[in-house]
């Protein structure tokens, strides 16, 4: 009776890992849509806001210790670094939005694994192993094959440079998070959802912009709440059972399922490079989810299990702050 139950637990927790990726595959494409009638600036602002008033009535509505690991005055350069970021990368990928294909885009977002995993590296001396280099250098020759514009000789498009700006902007703060990760992760995203969102909320009038109409300003907030917000809910419920490795791996097809609904509603005519770029993209992918599975089982047979807890804690932040953008 109780194996049946952990079964029918874990086989529920997959079924919440895979509505997180659904839920954050539909940003692009319905953004895509969106900003049509939206400008750029006000759209990131209020997908962001949609993900921090939404988490925060989930916060509310949920019961627990909430005095439990809170932000300090000792995080605040990293909670800066974080807002600034986050204010940013969701502009720098809703102007790339305009000008490029929302299916290569969808496949673009990935390049925040090698801006995050380089970063790391550089500022924070994190090995990589051979399995991650060898997803890097496939993840960015996608990358680059995804950007290119073959109606101006092969140069890059101005979509795909400004989607990679972003992919960089979101590593960089997801550098910024990792040293939040003790922290409650729900109160993270409100913060980042509501200051950023503010943030960019200041730039879009600077710039000039013209504030939407409030029905479609619901629309986009609902949109920021699912794909920015509730896509965490739903990634934290199902890495309670499967634990942060796992998780992360089902997790990873969103992209995937991001261009695949892109392809759908938009009805695009593939260029000859994505298919070629898709296939070395979801080569990369694989060789991400080995390499985290791979750390998760030496850590096992390494470590006691009280070290595992916290060493799966961090890295369930870690990869969940790509989500929060995504993630």
């Amino acid at each position: 009776m109780e194996g049946e139950k952990t079964m029918n637990n874990k086989i529920i927790s997959i079924f919440f890992a895979f509505i997180a990726a659904m839920l954050y595959a539909l940003n692009i494409p319905f953004s895509k849509l969106l900003l049509e009638q939206i400008s750029p600036v006000f759209m990131a602002s209020f997908l962001y806001f949609g993900a921090g008033i939404g988490m925060l009535c989930l916060s509310l509505l949920k019961k627990g210790n909430k005095e439990q690991n809170k932000l300090t005055k000792k995080e605040l350069p990293y909670t800066l670094g974080m807002i600034f970021l986050d204010i940013l990368a969701p502009i720098s990928l809703m102007f790339g939005l305009k000008w490029i294909s929302p299916t290569n885009a969808s496949l673009l977002n990935n390049f925040e694994i090698v801006a995050t995993s380089c970063i790391a590296l550089f500022f924070f001396q994190e090995k990589i192993s051979s399995k991650m280099w060898a997803a890097i250098l496939l993840i960015t020759l996608s990358s680059v094959l995804l950007s290119l514009d073959e109606q101006t000789n092969l140069s890059f498009s101005y979509g795909a440079i400004f989607i990679l700006l972003a992919c960089i902007f979101w590593g960089m703060e997801n550098n910024c998070t990792r040293m939040l990760s003790s922290k409650n992760i729900v109160q993270i995203v409100v913060l980042k959802g509501i200051c950023s969102g503010f943030g960019s909320f200041i730039v879009a009038f600077v710039i000039g912009e013209h504030l939407p109409h409030f029905f479609l300003i619901l629309i986009i907030l609902i949109l920021g709440f699912l794909s920015y917000g509730l896509s965490i809910f739903f990634y934290v419920k199902a890495q309670k059972e499967l634990g942060a490795a796992k998780t992360s791996a089902y997790y990873s097809i969103n992209p995937f399922i991001g261009t695949f609904l892109s392809f759908l509603i938009f009805q695009e005519k593939l260029s000859k490079y994505y298919f070629l770029a898709l296939f070395i993209m979801i080569l990369g992918t694989i060789l991400v989810i080995l390499d985290t599975l791979f750390i998760k089982h030496k850590h096992i047979h390494s470590h006691q299990s009280l070290t595992e807890h916290t060493h799966e804690h961090i890295h369930f932040v870690t990869n969940l702050e790509k989500h929060i953008h995504k993630h």
